[in-house]
């Protein structure tokens, strides 16, 4: 039957289109044929446009043709069919009556997608016409913000919940198996798209936290925490218990701290999500931490260097062996940076090593440990195993002691990479740090070949960006001059795409010292970091608020932004 409609329309469009049949045959015979949609393959060719397209399938099939920009489709139609199933047959569900599902297709000659959606929804599946660009356009619409779709859910199960208690005095709980897989499908249904809506919100962690009267959903967006929802307190428990679940923790257990993870696909994309459980005062607050491997498959190029710090940093990499160190606050993006670094430097003749607390990142062919003092399993002892397993690189998680920086250290002076992170508030106090810690500074002038102090900036949303009038009255009060060429500082006013932060996204700044014979001489001299600040400045290293500088004169970010991340000089 597929093949009798196939060929109703190709001789359409021979007949009333004027294309070759010869060629049309050949094309349709042809590899890149296999696999697409008739339609998709002839507008890619260019043989018919997508309205002589739509006339041609209308004609053909005896289907009526539907202009989606016109129509409103109900969110509550999103139930009939899933998102991913959508998304993967390119159809859109448009109007239910009775037992009949309307669904609008770009190529209704996909028998195999009605059959499917009809097997799944339980209901006769009639098809309708539209434009591929438009179905695309109502998927978006109608899936793109779950948040509609999780209020859905709730209030849905709020309705059946009120309905079914209606006279009572006290809540019933259903304790019968249909009962169970009933309310366990509900909660299943919200943790699932809290998750794809955090992931679509570009959230970084999401926080559940338990109150007296509700639990509070809030996400953490481009360094700042945002309300997204709120559950009823009667879902804490169920909510809890799911999430438990996942991570891999004891559900029996709320009295001690737990940490567990989990792995997740959604969108063509595997995110892992890493859990941290802690009692307090009304049950158990959860925090995910979401780890987007895209983020670091990228490598540094794509995290928003400018041109010099990213010279410097890649001739770091370029050694055979020492130690690289970034350093600032947490949340500064510090494990972003060095996975992105492991990114470039992975390949199959590189023996990679990692010693974390814990391990965020899982990335294939890198050996990753982590850290158990309770067994004795320490940085330390962690990195006296690595040195006789004949490692190429090596990335501690963060010297925290003496003893961990005296063996990383004198890892890296028996040729190996060494990366790793400090808590400092710019790139030459880890000189300070680390000869505190009572790393010899011989050593330390011998092994340290770049240190990069970073910070997060927001950036500014490109919808919603306007300039600053207030700009020039700041500069002024700080004593910077107008930079010349820039005809205006930016600020974002705030739009739906941002939330009304008027901000989307983050990028790095970085204040970059790579080490040179006049630094190690003063390492070895015990100069002090202004000392060695001075003489890189004047050397053309740029200072954290420079950089920031140069990003706001740029339009990337605003000037309050810049001096709020960045130290006063």
């Amino acid at each position: 039957m597929t093949l009798s409609l196939r060929q109703r329309v190709v001789d359409l469009l021979v007949a009333e289109k004027g294309i070759d049949r010869a060629r049309l045959d050949a094309l349709l015979k042809s590899p890149e044929a296999q696999g697409k949609g008739l339609g998709r393959f002839l507008i890619e060719q260019k043989l018919i446009d997508s309205p002589g397209l739509l006339a041609a399938f209308s004609k053909g099939l005896g289907l009526p043709p539907i202009n989606l920009a016109r129509y409103q489709i109900d969110p509550a139609l999103s139930q009939w069919v899933p998102e991913r199933f959508a998304r993967q047959y390119r159809l859109v569900p448009v109007s239910k009556i009775g037992n009949r599902l309307s669904v609008a297709m770009s190529d209704p000659l996909n028998l195999l997608a009605l059959d499917d959606l009809a097997a799944l929804s339980s209901l006769e599946v009639s098809p309708v016409i539209a434009s591929d660009v438009d179905v695309e356009e109502a998927i978006r619409k109608l899936y793109g913000h779950s948040r509609n779709s999780l209020e859905h859910v709730l209030d849905a199960g709020h309705a059946a919940e009120t309905g079914s208690r209606e006279g009572e005095e006290e809540e019933v709980i259903d304790l019968t198996p249909l009962g169970m897989a009933g309310q366990r499908a509900q909660i299943m249904k919200v943790v699932d798209l809290m998750l794809v809506d955090a992931l679509k919100s570009r959230a970084s962690d999401i926080h559940v936290e338990p109150y007296e009267q509700d639990v509070r959903i809030r996400y953490r967006i481009d360094g700042a925490l945002i309300d997204a929802f709120r559950l009823p307190r009667k879902h804490q428990s169920a909510l809890v218990t799911r999430l438990k679940i996942m991570s891999r923790m004891d559900i029996t257990e709320n009295r001690v701290p737990q940490d567990g993870r989990f792995k997740v696909r959604a969108e063509g994309r595997e995110v892992d999500f890493r859990v941290s459980a802690l009692p307090i005062s009304f049950g158990n607050k959860m925090v995910l931490r979401l780890l987007d491997k895209q983020n670091l498959s990228a490598g540094l190029k794509q995290l928003g260097f400018l041109p010099g710090s990213l010279d410097a940093f890649q001739k770091a990499i370029a050694r055979p062996y020492g130690m690289i160190l970034v350093t600032g606050p947490t949340g500064s993006g510090k494990s972003t940076t060095l996975y992105s670094v492991l990114a470039e430097m992975n390949e199959p003749s590189r023996n990679i090593l990692t010693v974390e607390d814990p391990v965020e990142y899982q990335v294939e062919g890198i050996t990753q440990v982590q850290v158990n003092p309770e067994i004795g399993l320490t940085f330390a002892g962690v990195l006296r195993a690595f040195l006789r397993q004949a490692p190429d690189v090596v990335l501690v998680g963060e010297i925290r002691d003496g003893e961990t920086a005296d063996i990383a250290i004198k890892a890296s002076l028996t040729g190996q990479i060494v990366l790793s992170t400090l808590h400092t508030n710019d790139a030459a106090s880890a000189v300070t740090r680390l000869t505190d810690m009572g790393v010899d500074p011989f050593l330390l002038s011998s092994s340290l070949i770049f240190v990069a102090a970073q910070r997060l900036c927001r950036q500014l949303c490109s919808g919603c960006r306007v300039p600053d009038e207030s700009a020039e009255k700041k500069l002024k009060s700080l004593g910077i001059p107008w930079p010349a060429g820039v005809k205006a500082l930016y600020r974002g006013k705030g739009c739906p795409s941002c939330r009304g932060t008027g901000f989307r996204g983050r990028f790095a700044v970085l204040e970059a010292m790579l080490l040179d014979d006049a630094i190690r001489e003063m390492i070895i001299t015990r100069r002090s970091p202004n000392e060695i600040k001075t003489y890189c400045a004047g050397k053309g290293m740029k200072t954290l608020r420079q950089e920031g500088l140069e990003h706001c004169f740029s339009g990337r970010t605003t000037l309050d932004e810049v001096l709020a991340v960045t130290a006063e000089e």
